[in-house]
C-alpha cells in the first residue's frame, strides 16, 4: 500500500494507464453484448434444450436481474477487498460461468449459468468504472476515458445480436458465449501488470443486513418493470413493485443509521451527483423505450429479419459512441451543463424527425432520425457518469460507479416499460374501429400486439392479410410518431434541467490535480 503524492506531481496518465484502459473497455463492451447477444439464439437453443416459453424468459432475464440487484454490493465489496482483486475475481468466475453455459446439457443449468454469469458481471462492471477513476487523475482526461468506456457499454448492446447472428452462421448456439473466454484470459493475464490495486484504508465490516435489502428493493422493482412492458399493468407486478419501494426506504434508513453503509445515501445531498444520476436514468429511460418501438418497427413494420435489423442498428451504435467520445473533448472548454443540454437538443430534432414518418418505406427517414436521437443521448452517458463518479470522494467511488450503473439498469427497465406500454396504447386507439368484423380472433391478436398481427395475417386469405397488415403497420407507426412526440417534449425538458441544475460545474481543464487516494 502506498500514498500517491497529493502535491506538485503532474496526474496526468501515461501510456500504461491508457494501455489499462484498453484491457478494462474489452470486459465492459462483453458484458453489454452478453445483454442482447441471446436475441438470435433463443430459437436455436430452446430447439435443442427443449426449453418451454418460460424457462426461455428466464435465461435471456435472470443474467439482467442478477447484475442489476448485485451492483451496488460488488461496487462497495471492492472498495473494501481491492477493485483490482473484485475485478479478477469476476473475470476469472464469468470464464468459467461462459464455459458452462455454452456446454449446458438442459434449460435448467442453461438458467443456473446465466445466473452465475450475471453474478460475475456485477462484480466486473462497477469495478471497470471504478479503476479508471483511480487511474486518470486529471480531470479532462478521466472525462475522456469514461467517454471511451462508456462507447463500449452503449455500443455493445447495439452489437450484441449481430455478434450472435454472425457466430449462428458458422457454429453451435453455445458460441455466444466463449466470445467471454479469451476477453477474460487477456484481462487475468494483463491485469495485474496494467491496471493498479485501490482499496480503503478502513473500510469496515460489509453488513449483510443491507446486502439483503439492497436485493429486495431492486429485484421486485426490475421484475414489475419488465412484466409491465410485457404483459401490460397486472395485480402481481404492482404488488413486487410496492414491496421493492418499501424494502428501498428500509435501505435508506438503515445507511442512515449504521456506521459502515453499503450505500453513502449523502452523497444525493450534492447537486452535480444526484442531477447527474437522474438525468442518467431518465435519459435512459426515454432511450431504451424509443430503441425497443424502433427494433420492432423495423422487423414488423419494414419485415427485416432479427440479423438484418441489427446490421441497419449499427450506425445508430456508432453514432451514440461518437457522442460519447466527443463529449468529454468539448466540455474541456464549455460546461458540461452546455454539451449535455446540447447533446439532448440533436435527439430533439431527431425525434421531430421521426414524427414524419407514416409507413413502411421510410427505412433511411427512421434509420437517420434515430442516429441523431443516439448521437445525442451519447453526451449524457459520458459526463453525467463522469460527474457522478467524479463527485464523490475516492473512497466512494465504487459505491458510487455501481449507482451510476444501476439507474442505467433501471431507466431502461422503466423507459420500455413506459413507453412500451404508451405505444400500445396509442396503437390500439388506431386499430379500434378499423378493423373489419369479418376478421374474428385475428382482430383480437392484432389488438394485442403488432407482432400478433404479423402472425395473424399469415392465416387469412391474400386479401384479408394485406389489408390487416396495412391496417396494423399504419397504426404502429401512428404510435411511433406519437411516443416521439413525447420523447421530444421530455428531451426539451431534460435540456433545461440540465442547465438550471449542473450549471456550476465547470469545464474539464488539463491540469494537475490533487489527490489522496490510497493505491498499491
Amino acid at each position: 500500500m502506498t500514498t500517491q503524492p497529493s502535491d506538485g506531481i503532474d496526474n496526468r496518465a501515461t501510456p500504461r494507464e491508457w494501455i489499462g484502459l484498453a484491457v478494462l473497455a474489452l470486459p465492459t463492451l462483453l458484458l453489454s453484448i452478453d445483454l442482447s447477444v441471446l436475441y438470435l439464439a433463443i430459437p436455436h437453443l430452446a430447439a435443442d434444450l427443449g426449453a418451454t416459453g418460460t424457462q426461455q424468459l428466464w435465461i435471456m432475464d435472470i443474467y439482467g436481474f442478477m447484475i442489476a440487484g448485485l451492483l451496488i454490493t460488488m461496487g462497495t465489496l471492492g472498495d473494501r477487498i481491492g477493485r483490482r482483486r473484485l475485478l479478477l475475481i469476476g473475470a476469472a468466475a464469468f470464464g468459467a460461468a461462459s464455459v458452462a453455459a455454452a456446454y449446458s446439457v438442459s434449460a435448467e443449468m442453461l438458467i443456473a449459468t446465466r445466473a452465475l454469469l450475471g453474478i460475475a458481471g456485477a462484480t466486473l462492471m462497477p469495478s471497470t468504472l471504478a479503476l479508471i477513476s483511480n487511474m486518470f487523475r486529471n480531470p479532462a482526461q478521466r472525462g475522456m476515458a469514461i467517454g471511451v468506456w462508456m462507447s463500449c457499454f452503449m455500443g455493445g448492446m447495439a452489437f450484441g445480436p449481430v455478434v450472435g447472428g454472425a457466430m449462428l452462421e458458422s457454429f453451435w448456439w453455445g458460441s455466444v458465449f466463449l466470445l467471454g473466454v479469451p476477453v477474460m484470459l487477456l484481462l487475468l493475464v494483463t491485469g495485474p501488470v496494467l491496471i493498479p490495486e485501490y482499496r480503503v484504508a478502513d473500510p469496515g465490516r460489509l453488513d449483510p443486513v443491507s446486502v439483503f435489502l439492497s436485493l429486495v428493493s431492486i429485484l421486485p422493482v426490475v421484475y414489475a418493470l419488465k412484466e409491465y412492458a410485457t404483459h401490460g399493468v397486472r395485480v402481481e407486478p404492482t404488488v413486487a413493485l410496492l414491496a421493492g419501494l418499501v424494502f428501498a426506504v428500509l435501505f435508506v434508513k438503515r445507511q442512515l443509521r449504521i456506521a459502515d453503509p453499503l450505500v453513502d445515501v449523502r452523497l444525493f445531498l450534492r447537486r452535480a451527483f444526484s442531477s447527474a444520476l437522474g438525468l442518467h436514468l431518465l435519459v435512459g429511460a426515454i432511450q431504451g423505450g424509443s430503441l425497443l418501438l424502433i427494433t420492432l418497427y423495423l422487423q414488423m413494420v419494414v419485415g427485416l429479419s432479427p440479423l438484418a435489423t441489427g446490421l441497419w442498428l449499427v450506425p445508430t451504435a456508432l453514432a451514440t459512441m461518437a457522442g460519447a467520445m466527443l463529449a468529454p473533448a468539448i466540455a474541456r472548454r464549455v460546461r458540461p451543463a452546455y454539451v449535455i443540454a446540447g447533446g439532448l437538443l440533436v435527439s430533439v430534432l431527431g425525434y421531430l424527425l421521426l414524427t414524419g414518418i407514416s409507413g413502411e418505406g421510410e427505412l433511411p427517414l427512421v434509420l437517420g432520425a434515430f442516429a441523431l436521437v443516439m448521437l445525442g443521448v451519447g453526451p449524457t452517458g459520458a459526463l453525467a457518469t463522469g460527474m457522478i463518479v467524479g463527485s464523490a470522494p475516492p473512497e466512494r467511488a465504487g459505491s458510487a460507479a455501481s449507482l451510476a450503473e444501476t439507474g442505467a439498469e433501471l431507466g431502461v427497465a422503466l423507459g420500455i416499460a413506459a413507453l412500451g406500454s404508451l405505444g400500445t396504447v396509442i396503437y390500439r386507439g388506431q386499430l379500434d374501429g378499423n378493423l373489419p368484423d369479418t376478421l374474428g380472433n385475428a382482430a383480437d391478436a392484432s389488438r394485442e400486439s403488432i407482432a400478433g398481427a404479423v402472425a395473424a395475417a399469415d392465416a387469412l386469405s391474400p386479401a384479408q392479410g394485406t389489408e390487416l397488415l396495412d391496417l396494423a403497420r399504419h397504426a404502429f407507426a401512428t404510435s411511433l410518431t406519437g411516443v416521439a412526440i413525447i420523447g421530444a417534449a421530455l428531451f426539451v425538458t431534460l435540456a433545461v434541467t440540465a442547465i438550471v441544475m449542473l450549471r456550476d460545474v465547470e469545464p474539464s481543464v488539463e491540469e494537475t490535480e490533487p489527490t489522496n487516494s490510497t493505491a498499491a
